[in-house]
């Protein structure tokens, strides 16, 4: 009886939450701006990348510009040396996400950033847990228990590629967030809910503890609320948020 009903809610949904269809370089400037809104601005730590068209090819933010002051006219190409293909200089911290793009043919986007609440549950020793629906999404989460250091080198790309395994997104320890998507609106979703659901568990956690659900009602979940018309129609009404907000 319940599949009959999620069947139908599935395609109201793909029939009724309709979303634009942006390029890389258009979902990532939007990208950058709800993150802004979602307070993950921390300083000029953090990037975002999406393949290019051309095998080896990444766009991502320009070195120098905060996520709020991200436009498709500032995204940069670049090669797998991050030498710039098109546009300024990327951040040099973008170099360990190659290393996921060449493990990972289905990742097509990642975000990594300091949000604060996923920045501090990473300088503890818990990794994030499944213990509410809106953090659902995140099954599955990977945990990197050791900071391997400034991730400007081969190295942690080696490491950071390594812990995060099949998982789409990854808790990394005293360092943040890392999501991923097979496109933009994707990987932004999982980093938005990302930061909220680590604020969560830390809130629990002092409050004294938490439940965890169900691993098969967790698994459920994750499939449903990462259906493509429920990602891309959350990310088309946080676009529009964070254009109302700078209207105003």
């Amino acid at each position: 009886m319940k599949q009959d009903f999620m069947d139908r809610v599935n395609r109201e949904m793909a029939a009724d939450l309709k979303a634009p269809d942006l390029s890389a370089r258009e979902a990532l400037a939007a990208a950058c701006r709800i993150l802004a809104a979602e307070g993950h601005e921390s300083g000029l730590a953090g990037q975002v990348t999406a393949r290019g068209d051309k095998k080896g090819t990444w766009w991502t933010l320009e070195f120098g510009y905060g996520f709020e002051e991200a436009s498709t006219e500032r995204m940069v190409l670049v090669d797998e040396d991050l030498k710039p293909l098109s546009g300024g200089r990327p951040n040099p911290g973008v170099r360990f996400h190659v290393w996921i793009y060449r493990k990972r043919p289905d990742v097509n986007a990642i975000i990594h950033t300091h949000a604060p609440y996923a920045s501090a549950l990473s300088c503890t020793s818990s990794p994030l847990k499944t213990i509410h629906m809106d953090s659902a999404m995140l099954h599955g989460c990977a945990h990197l228990a050791e900071w391997p250091g400034v991730p400007v080198a081969d190295d942690e790309g080696r490491i950071i590629s390594a812990a995060l395994g099949k998982s789409k997104t990854i808790l990394l320890a005293n360092h943040g967030l890392l999501t991923t998507g097979t496109y933009v609106e994707e990987a932004a979703y999982l980093a938005v809910f990302f930061e909220r659901a680590a604020r969560m568990q830390l809130r629990a956690m002092a409050a004294g503890g938490f439940k965890e659900v169900k691993p098969a009602l967790a698994a459920e979940a994750h499939d449903f609320l990462l259906q493509p018309p429920i990602v891309r129609g959350t990310f088309a009404y946080w676009s529009r948020r964070s254009t109302i907000r700078e209207i105003s």
